[in-house]
């Protein structure tokens, strides 16, 4: 385990905090949230933005090929992997100011760009920009672009178009002016390109302006955008169609008649609080959209954009390369921004969600699967939440999954350490009083319309593998280094992060290891996160807890467990959802999986409760004692000398019996390091990964052994495809725990380390070439990517995996 307590030893760590540490921390908080208000942070939309706000401003942007009638048909806005999209995601994003993204609309005949960049400064998160640019894809075949940005309101405050309106359209640049409680008084600009074009004249419309349409919505429905002023646009054609009388005019120019009205519709004298903006291109195009708050005290301009831009660019691609020295490894520019893109669209896909979540308190906790009448189920709506999150897939799954977020977070705290911890605490403050945190977070209407009705309610005796300890395991472990060479450059700890201009006007930098420079801040932090942990690791002995003297088994102590809510084809509480288990589901099972998952974040607990000081003793007792037990179990139940492998276990006519279907279930103790260096468990556990009848094949490993009678069977998800998530778990458990460590297996771990992490790189670096996207999985017999994509949620590990990072 981490010897987390020896930061005790380091200057800087106390165990109480002064008055005006806490100011300090209260600022240098404040600052943090203040870099962190405006971003995308819409993950579902190709693009879109908003604040961490529950009710604020959000916009969004959504296009059609105007050259043919057929193309309005075609409007994009929601991420659908229907589109036929030949390539989308951002290949720069570094998490807080900046992103850069590339939309292949090969069906539109149009590649797009959005470039944005926010500049912080005054009261409410400081001015933002996006250059949104348009190429033609094919440059022989016609290109006509209608694309519209929109503008919407929800809760308080209002908006208006200050800029002359007319029947024409709006002269650039477009303003508009708005206040809200929580952004006080801003302005959005829209502003024309120097290289635009236009296709020809409008039906009584000038195509070289902005086309214009408001309207007054019903409560939190700006995020319908599209099925509001996608109907408007088609009505409006109509009509246009009608008083002209020419429908042959339409077909041969139907950007003329695909048009907004130009006016307002404001309803039983409500204001407009959606606003809609229109423009039409020929051929390539660029256009600037530009907030500017009243309170900034620089007021962002094109030219500022311009250059702010440039500056963002550089400076990203000169930072990638200190964090992950991919260029002093070898790979190639064409590999290194594959990389990028590998961490910049999962970056992208952060999104930040408020609203109820739909949950079935009727089912007693303790009542078992089979005695439970799903048709009884009896949904209701939670009080609103907030959740700031990474998101596995735009497209496909554009919410937070608590079994994900952990290898997220590898990822993402490896590139901006504070941004990681500020998703975990988010995760960690939904834990509920129970301990219990919904395995899926879908919160609002606007997430639940991308789930079908059967998913979207969660039941509060379902758990999910606790994957956040992973993310916080090597958030100390990153404390750790981080202060060991502060020590050698004689700079304490404590000293480093000063408040100052610098910071509080947003000094990204800064803002990204303030918990790693303040070892006081790095305590507060895990102090706050500590009791929630607990209580979710208390939830899981309780409701998870496996029978052990019920059915005989031999055990000295009764640390097992199993997942509820199992089903006969699924385990979706396991993240394997169709793996193979024990058939029929009954009481008596138990899953070698979660005890491992359980014996880690025993070990992680105790690190922390190590570190915080002389008041946690009793509790670091507990873990060490627990810890032992669980370590012990995993051995007594799971462990089958037969087949040399960790195997479930169920009960066939009263008594307990191993299931034993070699995969990901058999890796997680291995991948949680769990097993030592020097037990023959370990020998085997290699021979299985090596075992090309088994574990192993050329693009990595199997999720499920290729000589298992289930292998590639139903619905082949976890069974025998290869997903990165327990790849990198079983590459960095090689690097950290076998590698280097002296025993029996060291060199066949290093033979397998070094073959596997060259077939994963080399396997989904090709496939992206070839495809535009990294997948969900990949085929374990052609190494093709499969099911979602982009899936830059875990699949974006290949990214440490590069660049060897694995602590």
């Amino acid at each position: 385990g981490l010897v987390i307590s020896t930061l005790l030893l380091l200057p800087g760590a106390k165990s109480s905090i002064s008055p005006d540490e806490v100011e300090f921390i209260t600022q240098a908080d404040q600052a943090a949230n203040a870099s962190l208000l405006w971003g995308t942070y819409r993950p579902n939309l190709y693009f879109g933005t908003r604040p961490r706000l529950p009710e604020s401003v959000m916009t969004g942007m959504m296009w059609f090929d105007a050259s043919q009638i057929q193309g309005f048909q075609r409007a994009r806005h929601a991420c659908d992997q229907g589109d036929g999209i030949n390539g989308y995601g951002y290949n720069k994003h570094d998490g807080r100011r900046y992103g850069l993204q590339t939309i292949k609309d090969g069906p539109s005949n149009i590649a797009i760009t959005t470039e944005f960049v926010k500049v912080p400064g005054g009261d409410h998160g400081g001015d933002w920009g996006v250059r949104i640019h348009g190429v033609p894809m094919k440059d022989h075949v016609p290109s006509i672009t209608s694309i519209i940005f929109y503008i919407g309101l929800e809760g308080e405050g209002s908006m208006d178009i200050v800029s002359k309106m007319s029947k024409k359209g709006l002269v650039s640049p477009v303003r508009l002016e708005g206040d809200t409680p929580d952004l006080g008084d801003f302005e959005f600009q829209i502003v024309d390109g120097p290289l635009n074009d236009i296709p020809g004249e409008g039906v009584n419309q000038d195509l070289s302006r902005t086309q214009f349409w408001g309207v007054s919505t019903q409560e939190n429905e700006i995020w319908k955008a599209k099925d509001i002023v996608i109907p408007k646009l088609l009505l409006s054609a109509r009509e246009k169609i009608m008083k002209e009388n020419d429908q042959q005019a339409a077909l041969e120019k139907p950007y003329a008649y695909f048009t907004l009205e130009n006016k307002l519709t404001e309803e039983d004298d409500e204001i407009a609080n959606l606003y809609a903006f229109q423009k039409v291109f020929k051929g390539e195009f660029q256009f600037d959209v530009i907030f500017r708050s009243a309170s900034s005290p620089k007021k962002m301009s094109s030219e500022s954009l311009g250059l702010e831009l440039n500056k963002q660019r550089q400076e990203f691609d000169t930072r990638f390369e200190q964090v992950f020295h991919l260029q002093e490894k070898g790979f190639s520019t064409n590999e290194v921004e594959f990389a990028q893109y590998l961490l910049s669209n999962l970056l992208g896909g952060m999104g930040y969600f408020y609203g109820s979540s739909v949950i079935d308190r009727s089912h007693p906790p303790m009542q078992d699967e089979e005695n439970f009448d799903g048709a009884a189920v009896r949904p209701e709506l939670t009080s609103p939440q907030s959740l700031f999150t990474a998101t596995p897939s735009r497209p496909f799954f554009p919410r937070g999954f608590y079994w994900d977020e952990g290898f997220h977070q590898l990822v993402i705290g490896k590139w901006d350490n504070d941004l990681s911890l500020d998703i975990i605490k988010h995760w960690v403050s939904l834990i509920d009083d129970n301990g219990w945190i919904g395995r899926e977070q879908i919160l609002g209407e606007e997430a639940r319309s991308k789930v079908p009705a059967e998913f979207q309610t969660q039941f509060p005796h379902y758990g999910n593998p606790p994957t956040l300890f992973l993310a916080i395991t090597r958030y100390v472990q990153r404390l750790l280094h981080h202060n060991e060479e502060q020590q050698q450059q004689h700079v304490a700890g404590n000293q480093k992060v000063m408040m100052g201009g610098s910071l509080s006007d947003g000094n990204t930098d800064k803002l990204r290891t303030m918990h790693l420079d303040n070892l006081t801040m790095a305590r507060v932090w895990l102090e706050s996160v500590y009791p929630k942990l607990k209580l979710n690791w208390e939830w899981f002995r309780t409701l998870q807890k496996g029978h052990i003297q019920r059915f005989g088994r031999e055990a000295d102590n009764d640390e097992a467990y199993r997942w509820r809510g199992r089903t006969s084809e699924h385990c979706l509480t396991s993240g394997l959802d169709d793996y193979p288990r024990g058939e029929p589901p009954n009481v008596g099972e138990l899953h070698a999986d979660l005890l491992a998952w359980m014996a880690f974040a025993t070990r992680m607990l105790k690190d922390i409760s190590s570190h915080l000081g002389p008041k946690y003793a009793e509790d670091v007792n507990e873990y060490t004692r627990i810890e032992k037990n669980m370590l012990d179990n995993l051995d007594a139940l799971h462990w089958n000398e037969e087949h040399q492998v960790y195997c479930d276990q169920t009960v066939e006519e009263g008594k307990p019996v191993h299931v034993c279907h070699k995969g990901y279930v058999s890796l997680i103790p291995f991948g949680l390091g769990l097993i030592p260096a020097d037990s023959p468990k370990l020998g085997a556990t290699l021979n299985l990964i090596e075992d090309e009848k088994e574990l192993w094949s050329p693009y990595g490993l199997r999720s499920l052994s290729a000589s298992d009678p289930k292998y590639r069977t139903g619905e082949v998800y976890w069974r025998g495809p290869i997903w990165m998530n327990i790849n990198y778990l079983t590459l960095q458990s090689l690097h950290n725990n076998y590698i280097n460590v002296s025993g029996p297996y060291q060199e066949q771990a290093q033979r397998i380390y070094t073959n596997l992490r060259n077939n994963i790189i080399k396997n989904v670096y090709k496939d992206y070439r070839k495809t535009g996207y990294v997948w969900e999985q990949y085929d374990d017999e052609t190494g093709e990517g499969k099911r979602v994509h982009p899936f830059t949620g875990w699949t974006s590990l290949v990214l440490l995996i590069m660049g060897e990072e694995y602590s």
